[in-house]
């Protein structure tokens, strides 16, 4: 299937560094329209992001006044984008781990299958930490049980092209996935909502704090946040197994 989608590439952002300059210009090489989302911060990325938008009429800035959350900053910027006609939208990073030269091929998938949700398959270099690594997996694994196998291969990774309408529609029916839930918890529920995954393998670059590097994860109050979102899921799977049961046979 293959029709007109109009797309832009949404980051959203919470005292990213000065890394972030870095990203937003990556990305405005290679497409436009670029919005950022600035959640509250409170370093002085915003004043630079917004003499950088100044002078680009391709970058637009949206200005929460606290700090709410990348799920909540993601949908500030969904309801925005659908405004004014925008069908897809293509979350990437603050902080120059996702290689902004892979968003055309990104926006190609999501041209050529408008119906899909296109999802960065991480393909991580010797930097990467392990303990990331590794313990993902613990969540892409109940996420493929909470999904039936649909084929989604990283449940993490934030860069990735939603189709905008969908994702609204469940988020605005939900008080979750307002923090950093919001990636594993959107595509279990797009897959639910009969949305397929199209998985594209990403290269990832962590930066040290040395190199410019920002991470606002914390391994205690995000896995327990991913630990309650899961015992959800899993509660809501259950109740919708024969419901997924037969879109399987359906599709064979």
């Amino acid at each position: 299937m293959t029709t007109t989608c109009r797309a832009l590439v949404l980051i959203p952002c919470y005292n990213p560094g000065q890394k972030v300059l870095d990203t937003v210009r990556a990305a405005r090489d290679v497409w436009s329209p670029v919005w950022v989302v600035v959640d509250g911060s409170t370093d002085d990325s915003t004043a630079a992001l917004q003499a950088l938008a100044a002078t680009d009429p391709g970058l637009r800035l949206l200005i929460l006044p606290h700090n709410q959350g990348k799920g909540a900053a993601v949908l500030h910027g969904l309801d925005a984008a659908a405004a004014q006609g925008f069908t897809h939208a293509l979350t990437l990073d603050a902080d120059g781990q996702h290689p902004a030269s892979r968003i055309p091929a990104f926006m190609q998938a999501a041209q050529q299958h408008p119906e899909a949700m296109i999802l960065g398959q991480p393909v991580f270099d010797a930097r990467a930490p392990k303990l990331r690594v590794y313990g993902r997996e613990i969540s892409n694994t109940w996420v493929k049980l909470e999904t039936l196998w649909i084929g989604i291969a990283d449940s993490l990774f934030g860069m990735r092209v939603y189709p905008i309408a969908p994702l609204r529609q469940i988020m605005h029916r939900s008080r979750f996935m307002r923090r950093f839930d919001f990636d594993p918890e959107a595509v279990v529920r797009l897959a639910w909502a009969g949305v397929r995954p199209i998985n594209l393998p990403t290269p990832v670059r962590y930066f040290r704090a040395e190199d410019g590097g920002v991470s606002h994860f914390r391994y205690g109050r995000d896995n327990l946040l991913l630990t309650g979102m899961h015992i959800r899921l899993v509660a809501g799977f259950l109740w919708r197994l024969p419901i997924l049961l037969a879109r399987r046979l359906r599709r064979r």
